[in-house]
């Protein structure tokens, strides 16, 4: 469903202004630096929504830098004016942006950890190459991420998830957890439950979950317009 355009989104995003990252320049070297860091893990969440995910994370892992991307402006509006209005969040910052261009604000092997949680399954045949866990995306996420970095993916889509354990096989990533119920699972502890996931789970809809460790010197070949940071969304 399309977020309805919020009423003076633009003047509510500056009043957030301290919550926003804006890139410019070649790729960061060393993404804690944008929080005066010399050295701290750097996480990255791509599809940040209302940022309910991100500030409950913020609040768990607050020696953690937290970056959070999410492509909808209006949808930042109201996540950083989450952050701003609740906890304290000086640990965060919200990216307004697509995956497609991640390599263009992160060098590779900077990222200990990148979530991915209930995704856009593009299920319509003919936009696999949309999906954010297609072997195309894939190679990005471990390119950035430190050698022993954790990818962690969530969905109440089974169709996705099943998609998502095929395409790992086929670029040689081995899960080290997989569940398809993630609320009657040994790994509970620790989970920050997002908007759409206290939705789906109110309903009855299993939560799928599985991480990845980033094997040493483990490298994939990226795709030219990932690279390059084309916004290009291919077909097929």
């Amino acid at each position: 469903m399309r977020m309805r355009k919020k009423k003076h989104g633009e003047e509510r995003l500056d009043a957030c202004r301290e919550y926003i990252y804006t890139h410019e320049g070649e790729p960061l070297e060393n993404p804690a630096s944008v929080f005066g860091k010399a050295d701290a893990p750097v996480f990255l969440e791509i599809g940040a929504g209302k940022g309910g995910f991100a500030v409950g994370m913020c609040s768990l892992y607050p020696e953690a830098c937290y970056f959070a991307m999410e492509r909808v402006s209006d949808c930042v509006v109201l996540a950083a004016e989450r952050a701003k209005n609740g906890a304290e969040c000086g640990n965060l910052r919200f990216i307004v942006d697509t995956a497609d261009n991640l390599m263009k604000i992160f060098a590779p092997k900077t990222l200990d950890r990148v979530f991915l949680n209930f995704s856009d399954p593009w299920s319509k045949k003919g936009y696999a190459k949309r999906r954010l866990t297609h072997r195309r995306y894939l190679s990005v996420y471990f390119s950035l991420l430190k050698d022993g970095g954790v990818l962690r993916f969530k969905t109440d889509n089974v169709g996705l998830f099943d998609f998502t354990l095929e395409e790992l096989a086929t670029v040689g990533l081995t899960p080290r957890t997989v569940t398809r119920d993630l609320h009657n699972s040994p790994y509970t502890e620790g989970n920050v439950v997002t908007e759409y996931e206290a939705n789906f789970s109110s309903q009855g809809v299993n939560i799928n979950m599985l991480e990845v460790v980033k094997p040493d010197g483990f490298t994939l070949e990226i795709p030219e317009d990932l690279r390059l940071g084309r916004r290009v969304y291919p077909r097929g």
